[in-house]
């Protein structure tokens, strides 16, 4: 049993939110309502071709009509883009910032571009984004992995460069089946990058559970200074599945604490992506798990005094992008690709 937190301690109320990607059968304005209506107060909101398509016209006008909503709403955001197949029809998160083509990996970089001006026009916590599998025959063995770590910190050089113009923290998360896929490694392409200060990390709970040395908590503790995104969900160790709360093997309460204790103050996003047959039945029953095991922790969370809507005006503001550069152009149709086991869902 997790013992509440230490009388007097001072913890920063934990703010939940779902991820679109599990919503993928909503349209957009409907998966912004629900979630409100259920009590959550913000969103993971992935560019895709159904929610807020980031190479369809009129970019800017939607994006502010999506502003607007979330405010309406009550709802922080984060902008996730690990929709997979935005760029290619034909492979899953095609082309990737590991793409032995430079045009196919400028492809990416123009997507995490757009996506950090559009998390600027929405006042986003943070634009998330992960670094792709190594593609086959990069390199003779020896040198494979030291070629994509080439490639990796090259492409993301400008978007880093993007996200400090903008003051949006760009949160690259450890992926199992990436070139980073455990802590070691954002570490690893942190000071390959000079530390920048716009970049951060994207963690999501269940791959502690899947992969990392230290349980999920410690995980978090160990994260703190460089965390500016949360995901969650269920996981087994040893098998990238995300799964509903309650069908994996994760202690959430102190995991929670843990959180709250950091002083983190962003989005705790619910990451189901291949629930979204069942998406608001999964929104309806992870916000009250995920409550229960706060309450357990000790821990406060965000939310009305009836606990049915979220506090108006907690998104943060920013000031709007200064420029509206064009969405990046479609690319023409890829090689099919299957990814390798234990990639991203």
């Amino acid at each position: 049993m997790t013992p509440p937190a230490p009388r007097g301690t001072a913890l920063a109320p934990l703010r939940f939110g779902y991820g679109t990607n599990g919503l993928a059968d909503l349209r957009l304005d409907d998966a912004l309502a629900l979630l409100a209506d259920l009590g959550y107060t913000g969103v993971g909101l992935t560019l895709d071709h159904m929610h807020l398509d980031p190479l369809a016209p009129d970019l800017a006008a939607r994006t502010r009509r999506t502003a607007h909503r979330l405010d309406a709403l009550g709802l922080g955001v984060t902008v996730e883009t690990g929709a997979r197949y935005v760029l290619d029809p034909r492979r899953k998160h095609g082309p990737s910032l590991l793409d032995p083509d430079p045009d196919a990996r400028a492809r990416r970089v123009g997507l995490l571009r757009t996506a950090v001006r559009i998390a600027a026009d929405l006042g986003a916590h943070a634009v998330h984004c992960f670094s792709g599998t190594v593609p086959e025959g990069t390199a003779p063995e020896g040198i494979r992995t030291t070629t994509a770590w080439h490639r990796l910190t090259g492409a993301l050089a400008p978007v880093v460069e993007a996200a400090g113009a903008a003051g949006v923290p760009l949160a690259v998360e450890p992926e199992p089946g990436h070139l980073v896929a455990t802590l070691a490694d954002f570490h690893h392409l942190r000071r390959a990058l000079g530390d920048p200060e716009p970049l951060g990390l994207t963690l999501d709970i269940g791959h502690c559970q899947c992969l990392e040395p230290l349980p999920p908590a410690d995980c978090v503790r160990a994260a703190a200074p460089w965390l500016r995104h949360v995901q969650i969900e269920d996981m087994r160790r040893g098998v990238h599945e995300h799964l509903p709360f309650g069908t994996g093997e994760i202690d959430f309460p102190p995991v929670l604490a843990a959180l709250a204790a950091t002083g983190y103050q962003g989005l705790t996003v619910v990451e189901l992506p291949r629930h979204s047959h069942a998406g608001p039945h999964q929104a309806a029953h992870s916000l009250p798990f995920l409550h229960r095991a706060a309450a357990t922790a000790g821990v406060p969370v965000a939310r009305t005094p009836d606990g049915t809507r979220p506090v108006t005006g907690a998104r943060p503001t920013r000031a709007p992008a200064t420029t509206d550069l064009p969405a990046p152009a479609a690319p023409p149709p890829g090689v099919p690709s299957a990814a390798p086991r234990g990639s991203t869902p």
